[in-house]
């Protein structure tokens, strides 16, 4: 069983920065690929950053430039630090990895339980 939670949500003006965290836990043999995925009311989930075990990463063209997300390898946690953020970034913001819990066990996606970001203008 592999649990992902997420930290650091909250409510902020516009212009305002957040910095959002998730740990992963349980039985792991190996995390490869972390993300972080938004869903506002209405619209589907969509991914805002990736980040592969080497430290490539990845971001939507809506949050270049203002998102940076970083990763610790030996802590199993993902970081999310989001500046200059602006009323449409108000969504449930989840964690994502990519786990496999023992070495003969295919890769596996897992899920942290959402946590709220809500921008006011």
């Amino acid at each position: 069983q592999v649990q992902l939670v997420e930290s650091g949500g909250g409510l902020v003006q516009a212009g305002g920065s957040l910095r959002l965290s998730c740990v992963a836990s349980g039985i792991i043999f190996s995390i490869n690929a972390m993300g972080w995925y938004r869903q506002a009311p209405g619209k589907q989930r969509e991914l805002v950053a990736g980040i592969t075990r080497d430290g490539v990463t990845s971001y939507a063209d809506s949050v270049k430039g203002r998102f940076t997300i970083s990763r610790d390898n030996a802590k199993n946690t993902v970081h999310l630090q989001m500046n200059s953020l602006k009323p449409e970034d108000t969504a449930v913001y989840y964690c994502n990895a990519n786990v496999k819990v023992a070495s003969l066990i295919p890769w596996a996606d897992y899920w942290g339980q959402g946590t709220q970001v809500t921008v006011s203008s």
